[in-house]
Protein backbone atom coordinates (compact mmCIF):
# COMPACT_ATOMS: atom_id res chain seq x y z
CA UNK A 1 0.00 0.00 0.00
CA UNK A 2 0.85 3.65 -0.02
CA UNK A 3 0.98 3.93 3.74
CA UNK A 4 -2.49 5.44 3.83
CA UNK A 5 -4.55 4.02 6.70
CA UNK A 6 -7.54 2.06 5.43
CA UNK A 7 -9.75 3.61 8.14
CA UNK A 8 -9.78 7.33 8.82
CA UNK A 9 -8.18 8.19 12.15
CA UNK A 10 -11.32 9.71 13.58
CA UNK A 11 -14.29 7.49 12.93
CA UNK A 12 -17.42 9.55 13.36
CA UNK A 13 -19.85 7.24 15.05
CA UNK A 14 -23.25 6.54 13.56
CA UNK A 15 -26.24 7.06 15.76
CA UNK A 16 -28.09 3.90 16.85
CA UNK A 17 -31.50 4.68 15.33
CA UNK A 18 -31.00 6.39 11.98
CA UNK A 19 -27.47 5.12 11.42
CA UNK A 20 -26.35 8.58 10.36
CA UNK A 21 -23.18 10.50 11.18
CA UNK A 22 -24.95 13.85 10.86
CA UNK A 23 -27.51 12.87 13.46
CA UNK A 24 -24.87 11.78 15.95
CA UNK A 25 -22.92 15.01 15.36
CA UNK A 26 -26.07 17.02 15.95
CA UNK A 27 -26.82 15.06 19.13
CA UNK A 28 -23.30 15.80 20.35
CA UNK A 29 -24.00 19.50 19.83
CA UNK A 30 -27.25 19.31 21.79
CA UNK A 31 -25.41 17.56 24.61
CA UNK A 32 -24.58 19.56 27.73
CA UNK A 33 -22.21 18.49 30.49
CA UNK A 34 -21.59 15.13 28.83
CA UNK A 35 -25.16 13.93 29.26
CA UNK A 36 -25.46 12.12 25.97
CA UNK A 37 -28.47 9.95 26.77
CA UNK A 38 -30.43 13.10 27.61
CA UNK A 39 -29.31 14.73 24.36
CA UNK A 40 -30.41 11.62 22.45
CA UNK A 41 -33.79 11.64 24.17
CA UNK A 42 -34.23 15.30 23.26
CA UNK A 43 -33.30 14.73 19.62
CA UNK A 44 -35.46 11.64 19.06
CA UNK A 45 -38.40 13.27 20.84
CA UNK A 46 -37.98 16.27 18.53
CA UNK A 47 -37.98 14.05 15.44
CA UNK A 48 -41.10 12.27 16.69
CA UNK A 49 -42.81 15.62 17.31
CA UNK A 50 -41.90 16.84 13.82
CA UNK A 51 -43.45 13.71 12.31
CA UNK A 52 -46.54 14.25 14.42
CA UNK A 53 -46.89 17.87 13.33
CA UNK A 54 -45.92 17.61 9.66
CA UNK A 55 -46.78 14.69 7.44
CA UNK A 56 -43.13 14.32 6.39
CA UNK A 57 -40.39 12.07 7.67
CA UNK A 58 -38.68 13.63 10.68
CA UNK A 59 -35.22 12.85 9.39
CA UNK A 60 -35.94 14.51 6.05
CA UNK A 61 -37.16 17.64 7.83
CA UNK A 62 -33.95 17.60 9.88
CA UNK A 63 -31.79 17.24 6.76
CA UNK A 64 -33.71 20.00 4.99
CA UNK A 65 -33.44 22.28 8.02
CA UNK A 66 -29.68 21.81 8.19
CA UNK A 67 -29.31 22.30 4.43
CA UNK A 68 -31.34 25.52 4.56
CA UNK A 69 -29.30 26.86 7.49
CA UNK A 70 -25.91 25.97 5.99
CA UNK A 71 -23.95 29.00 4.79
CA UNK A 72 -21.92 28.80 1.58
CA UNK A 73 -19.81 31.87 2.34
CA UNK A 74 -18.62 33.49 5.53
CA UNK A 75 -16.31 36.35 6.39
CA UNK A 76 -13.03 35.95 8.21
CA UNK A 77 -11.13 38.86 9.72
CA UNK A 78 -7.73 39.27 8.11
CA UNK A 79 -5.13 41.88 9.06
CA UNK A 80 -3.30 43.49 6.19
CA UNK A 81 -0.70 46.15 7.01
CA UNK A 82 -2.46 47.39 10.10
CA UNK A 83 -6.07 47.43 8.95
CA UNK A 84 -8.47 44.56 9.43
CA UNK A 85 -10.56 43.45 6.48
CA UNK A 86 -13.51 41.09 6.56
CA UNK A 87 -12.53 38.68 3.81
CA UNK A 88 -15.24 36.44 2.35
CA UNK A 89 -14.24 32.77 2.14
CA UNK A 90 -16.01 29.62 1.06
CA UNK A 91 -17.35 27.39 3.79
CA UNK A 92 -16.25 23.73 3.68
CA UNK A 93 -19.05 21.16 4.06
CA UNK A 94 -17.99 20.05 7.56
CA UNK A 95 -17.80 23.59 8.84
CA UNK A 96 -21.10 24.37 7.13
CA UNK A 97 -22.81 21.53 8.94
CA UNK A 98 -21.24 22.56 12.24
CA UNK A 99 -22.35 26.17 11.83
CA UNK A 100 -25.85 25.21 10.73
CA UNK A 101 -26.40 22.84 13.64
CA UNK A 102 -25.10 25.26 16.26
CA UNK A 103 -27.22 28.06 14.79
CA UNK A 104 -30.33 25.86 14.86
CA UNK A 105 -29.66 24.92 18.49
CA UNK A 106 -28.89 28.51 19.52
CA UNK A 107 -32.01 29.76 17.74
CA UNK A 108 -34.09 27.10 19.47
CA UNK A 109 -32.72 28.18 22.85
CA UNK A 110 -33.77 31.78 22.18
CA UNK A 111 -37.33 30.81 21.25
CA UNK A 112 -40.13 31.22 23.70
CA UNK A 113 -41.86 27.99 24.57
CA UNK A 114 -42.15 25.31 27.18
CA UNK A 115 -39.61 22.55 26.73
CA UNK A 116 -36.43 22.51 24.68
CA UNK A 117 -37.99 19.73 22.60
CA UNK A 118 -40.87 22.10 21.73
CA UNK A 119 -38.48 24.89 20.77
CA UNK A 120 -36.16 22.65 18.75
CA UNK A 121 -39.14 21.14 16.93
CA UNK A 122 -40.48 24.56 15.94
CA UNK A 123 -37.05 25.83 14.91
CA UNK A 124 -36.41 22.77 12.75
CA UNK A 125 -39.78 22.99 11.01
CA UNK A 126 -39.18 26.72 10.40
CA UNK A 127 -35.65 26.10 9.13
CA UNK A 128 -36.82 23.37 6.77
CA UNK A 129 -39.31 25.86 5.34
CA UNK A 130 -36.54 28.42 4.96
CA UNK A 131 -37.76 30.75 7.69
CA UNK A 132 -36.69 30.95 11.32
CA UNK A 133 -33.75 32.44 13.20
CA UNK A 134 -31.12 30.01 11.88
CA UNK A 135 -31.92 30.74 8.24
CA UNK A 136 -31.93 34.45 8.99
CA UNK A 137 -28.46 34.03 10.46
CA UNK A 138 -27.35 32.38 7.23
CA UNK A 139 -28.83 35.23 5.17
CA UNK A 140 -26.97 37.75 7.32
CA UNK A 141 -23.72 35.84 6.91
CA UNK A 142 -24.20 35.80 3.14
CA UNK A 143 -24.98 39.52 3.15
CA UNK A 144 -21.77 40.22 5.06
CA UNK A 145 -19.80 38.20 2.53
CA UNK A 146 -21.55 39.95 -0.34
CA UNK A 147 -20.86 43.39 1.13
CA UNK A 148 -17.17 42.60 1.54
CA UNK A 149 -16.73 41.06 -1.90
CA UNK A 150 -14.27 43.84 -2.69
CA UNK A 151 -11.73 42.22 -0.39
CA UNK A 152 -12.06 38.76 -1.94
CA UNK A 153 -8.59 39.12 -3.46
CA UNK A 154 -7.12 38.87 0.05
CA UNK A 155 -8.25 35.25 0.19
CA UNK A 156 -5.66 32.90 1.58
Amino acid sequence: GLGIPAEPLFRSSYDPIYNSVDVSKFINRVMRRGKKSLAEKIFYATIAKIEERTSEKGLEVFQKAVTNATPLLEVKARRISGSTYQVPIDVKPDRGFALASSWIIAAAKNRSGKSFVEKLTNEMIDASNGSGQACKKREDTHKMAEANKAFAHYKY
